[in-house]
Order: C-alpha cells, then sequence, then structure tokens
C-alpha cells in the first residue's frame, strides 16, 4: 500500500515538473509555482497595506490664524509679500500650511516684536537662504536691531521710573488728605530712584 501512495506521489511530481507547473508537494498533493507566486504575491499586497507612510500635518489658514492670534487676512498678506512661500493649495483651492510655514510665522511674530519692519523680514530671510554668502549683512542686521532694542529698553525703564514717583507722590498725597496732613511737594520725589518692580 505505502509503494503504491509513494509511486503516485512521485507520478504527481513528474506530471506536474513536465506541465511546467511544478512546485511543491505538500501531504501527497502537488502545488504549482504558479500557485506559490500568486499566494506570495497576495501576501505582498496585505503586506503593503499595513505599511501606511505617515503624511506631513497639514493646517487649514483658519488654524493658523487661530494659534498665531492674527487674521487670515495677514497671512495671505505675508505670502503675497514672499515671506510665506511654497504654501500648496488642495483640490478645492484651499491653501495648506504644513510645518515649515509654522516655523516662519514664529520668526515672523518674534522679529515683529522685536520692531523689524516687513523690509527688514524681507532681507533677513533672503540672507539666510544664503548664510555664507550674506553672514556679515545678518550680523549687521541684527546688531542694529539689538541697539534699538537697547535703547527702547533704556526709555521703558525711565518711563516706567516715572510712572513709579508718580505713584508715590499721589500715593502720599492721598494719605496726607485721609489723615489731614500737610500734603507733599513734588520737589522731594522727582529725582528719587524708585525700583521699577515697587
Amino acid at each position: 500500500m505505502m509503494n503504491d501512495i509513494d509511486g503516485s506521489v512521485e507520478k504527481v511530481g513528474a506530471v506536474a515538473a513536465e506541465s511546467g507547473t511544478a512546485g511543491k508537494i505538500k501531504n501527497g498533493t502537488a502545488i504549482s509555482a504558479g500557485a506559490e507566486t500568486t499566494k506570495a504575491a497576495e501576501n505582498g499586497k496585505v503586506a503593503e497595506a499595513g505599511q501606511t507612510s505617515a503624511e506631513p500635518r497639514t493646517y487649514t489658514i483658519r488654524e493658523v490664524a487661530r494659534q498665531f492670534h492674527m487674521e487670515p487676512s495677514a497671512l495671505r498678506y505675508y505670502e503675497d509679500q514672499g515671506l510665506l512661500t511654497n504654501v500648496r493649495r488642495n483640490a478645492s483651492g484651499q491653501r495648506e500650511y504644513e510645518e515649515c510655514h509654522i516655523n516662519r510665522l514664529r520668526a515672523i511674530c518674534c522679529f515683529k516684536n522685536a520692531g523689524m519692519t516687513i523690509g527688514d523680514l524681507k532681507k533677513f530671510f533672503l540672507y539666510e537662504s544664503n548664510e555664507p554668502e550674506h553672514i556679515d549683512e545678518i550680523l549687521e542686521l541684527l546688531e542694529s536691531r539689538r541697539e534699538a532694542l537697547d535703547e527702547q529698553r533704556r526709555a521703558l525703564n525711565e518711563a516706567a521710573l516715572h510712572v513709579q514717583r508718580k505713584l508715590h507722590f499721589y500715593g502720599d498725597i492721598k494719605r496726607s488728605l485721609d489723615e489731614h496732613r500737610p500734603l507733599p511737594d513734588w520737589k522731594y520725589y522727582k529725582t528719587r530712584k524708585y525700583s521699577i518692580d515697587c
């Protein structure tokens, strides 16, 4: 009996080999190479389906405007001025902002708070696109802005000190009125040094 089974298996394998579809013999059954190839291809498709490539996060114009507390028109203006570049549009024609645009907007807001004009920003980003060639211009632009900020800081400190003198002066006037004492003289306050935090 075993000889008969072995002979049948050998015959099946021989027939499969002659027909060009030889593959594997499993449990006495011939599995053609074509079937193996089809199964492998199907398994490959399943594997590919499981491998989802991570798409970069995109933001709508309203999402970006809300994040930076500005109007959507400001974003369109920055794009028109060349400060925001390569803003793609989706199938509906709506702008799609990526992480690179978020980073650029952070820089724009920071420099604008430091007093840079649109012209200054254009220069800076132009220089930044080729730092080795424009390193002197970058340093000059930033140094001039630092000097301007230092001057503004000194002016603000002096203004803050003056406000503190006035607060102390009028606070003493109120206490004098409440306590029916003579009113203080401003000349004793105008040269006093106060901490800005007090």
